[in-house]
C-alpha cells in the first residue's frame, strides 16, 4: 500500500519559492512516486491581498511507497527537514472524483469506510486561465462554507502559479463532509458546494481536477501551535 503524506510548514519565502520552482523529484528522492509544492492562502481571502499567496508557509502533498521512504526523507533530505519542523498527515488513499494526469492508477474506490471516522479531503487543479474569473466568483463562497464548517477542524487552501491550485481539509466525520458536498448542512447556504458543481459542470473552470479522500493514518508535529488536528 503506497502512503500519502500532506505537509505544512513555516519557511523562509526563498525557500518556498524554490520548491514551487522544482518540488523534490522522483528520480533522486528515494522511495517518492510523486510530490506538488504549494504556497498557502486563506480561503475566503480577497482576491487581491497577500493572503493568495504566503511564501512563508508552504505545503507538499506526496506518495511514497511506503512509511519509511517519508522518514527517510524528513531525515535525510534538505527540504524534507524543514518540513519536519511543522506539521503533516499520513493518509491512506480511499476514494477518487475524476482523474489526474499525475496519479494515473488510482481507483475510483479502494476499500470501505464508517461514516462516523475522521476523513481528510484535497482537492487538486490545474486551471483555465482565462476561467478564473469565473471560477473565483462560484468559489470564493464554497471557501467560506468549508473553511466555517463545525465539520471540519483545518481547512485552507494552496497554489502554485500559474494555474494549480489545491484544496485540504479535515473532518470530523465522512458523515458532515458529505452533508457538506451535497448541501444538507445546517448551515447558512448550505448548497454552495452543489451550486458551484453544477457551473462547473455547464463549463469547466480546468484543463483537469480530481477530489480525493484519504483515512488518516497518523499525524506528526504541530501547525501554529495546533496539534492533535486529526480528530480521534
Amino acid at each position: 500500500m503506497t502512503i500519502f503524506t500532506f505537509h505544512l510548514a513555516e519557511l523562509r519565502p526563498t525557500t518556498t519559492a524554490g520548491a514551487l520552482w522544482k518540488a523534490p523529484a522522483v528520480s533522486s528522492t528515494p522511495g517518492l512516486r510523486y510530490a506538488e509544492c504549494l504556497a498557502l492562502m486563506r480561503l475566503g481571502a480577497p482576491t487581491v491581498s497577500p493572503a493568495r499567496m504566503q511564501l512563508r508557509r508552504m505545503a507538499m502533498f506526496a506518495r511514497w511507497e511506503d512509511e519509511a521512504a517519508v522518514m527517510a526523507f524528513l531525515v535525510d533530505d534538505p527540504l524534507g527537514r524543514e518540513l519536519a519542523a511543522g506539521w503533516h498527515v499520513r493518509m491512506q488513499f480511499l476514494r477518487r472524483w475524476s482523474r489526474l494526469a499525475a496519479l494515473p492508477d488510482l481507483p475510483a474506490r479502494a476499500g470501505e469506510w464508517d461514516p462516523a471516522e475522521p476523513v481528510v479531503a484535497v482537492t487538486l487543479a490545474r486551471m483555465r486561465l482565462l476561467e478564473v474569473p469565473r471560477f473565483l466568483k462560484w468559489g470564493k463562497p464554497v471557501e467560506r462554507l468549508v473553511r466555517d464548517h463545525p465539520g471540519t477542524t483545518l481547512a485552507l487552501a494552496a497554489m502554485r502559479p500559474p494555474r494549480t491550485i489545491s484544496t485540504f481539509s479535515v473532518w470530523r466525520s465522512v458523515r458532515q463532509m458529505e452533508e457538506m458536498v451535497h448541501g444538507h448542512s445546517t448551515v447558512p447556504d448550505p448548497d454552495r458546494h452543489a451550486v458551484a458543481m453544477a457551473e462547473r459542470r455547464r463549463r469547466d473552470f480546468h484543463h483537469e481536477f480530481a477530489t480525493l479522500r484519504f483515512r488518516p493514518l497518523s499525524e506528526h508535529g504541530s501547525w501554529q501551535g495546533r496539534s492533535e488536528i486529526v480528530p480521534r
